[in-house]
């Protein structure tokens, strides 16, 4: 009786590395907090290394007064660059007899540690743009940045920062972005697991109104764990952390305080290197913030 033909592993070859693929993938948005946060920019497959962004001024309303012209308004409007110059690849060479050898569970590491390790990088590239807001000069120092604890005393890198948020902190960093006119709509915290803790433990936060619904509408945000005062909050392990031991920095922001340009997405590619007798997997991602 002739050997019925079957699909080995020849035949699905081709199928293999996508498996890899859809993994990483999926590690990767999975991990991702902040990115999903902030303005996109889809770049892909489009040239170049810059954007420019023009950002126009705002304007101001004039008194009409009788049997007068209007008065016309005049501004030479500026722009913000973005240089797409970030290059990040996580690779493993898997050598044939550990893939023999090794448990199924070997790849669900490496492609789970693929997506975590990309997911991290673009996160922590968001959450170093902190230093440079409220006039920040973008360097360590953080010297835009303020405590939780009061949210008026300016944080310094590498100094005892370690008082916890509170209440009063939160509603004085919220006046900041109220003076400036920043629009209530889009404003979130982004917090290190640190300043959950604190959260929890003030009674007002742990009521309904902070909570929030309950169920899938808390799982579909990756890392949304309420809202407070109608601002969303997630919490992420990816918040920066600073020279101070155990320190790490969070953000209350709205959504157009930062960009991220996406010139290649997550990219996963696989080849076997025959004189190593053994597969290389790489991941890569090209970006700018």
């Amino acid at each position: 009786m002739a050997y019925p033909d079957a699909t080995g592993v020849t035949q699905a070859a081709v199928f293999i590395p996508e498996l890899w693929s859809d993994e990483v993938v999926a590690a990767y948005k999975a991990n991702l907090v902040l990115a999903a946060l902030v303005t996109q920019f889809n770049h892909q497959g489009k040239k170049g290394d810059t954007l420019h962004l023009p950002t126009p001024a705002r304007g101001s309303a004039t008194a009409k007064a009788a049997n007068t012209q209007v008065d016309p308004i005049q501004s030479t409007e500026t722009e913000i660059t973005i240089a797409i110059d970030k290059h990040y690849e996580y690779s493993r060479l898997i050598e044939d007899i550990a893939a023999v050898q090794a448990l199924d569970s070997l790849r669900t590491f490496y492609t789970d540690d693929a997506g975590f390790a990309l997911a991290t990088q673009v996160d922590d590239d968001l959450v170093r743009l902190g230093a440079g807001l409220q006039g920040g000069n973008g360097t360590a120092a953080y010297n835009a940045a303020v405590i939780g604890g009061d949210g008026a005393t300016t944080f310094t890198d590498g100094a005892d920062n370690s008082s916890d948020i509170l209440d009063a902190g939160i509603r004085a960093m919220m006046q900041t972005l109220d003076d400036a006119n920043i629009p209530q709509r889009d404003r979130v915290m982004v917090i290190p697991p640190v300043c959950k803790k604190d959260m929890l433990g003030i009674s007002r936060f742990t009521e309904q109104a902070f909570v929030g619904e309950v169920g899938m509408a808390n799982s579909i945000r990756n890392g949304r764990i309420g809202n407070i005062y109608g601002m969303e909050v997630f919490v992420s392990t990816n918040c920066d952390t600073t020279t101070t031991a155990g320190a790490r920095i969070g953000l209350m922001m709205h959504k157009s305080a930062f960009a991220l340009v996406l010139q290649l997405d997550i990219r996963v590619q696989t080849d076997y290197q025959l004189d190593y007798l053994a597969d290389l997997l790489v991941a890569d991602t090209l970006y700018g913030v």
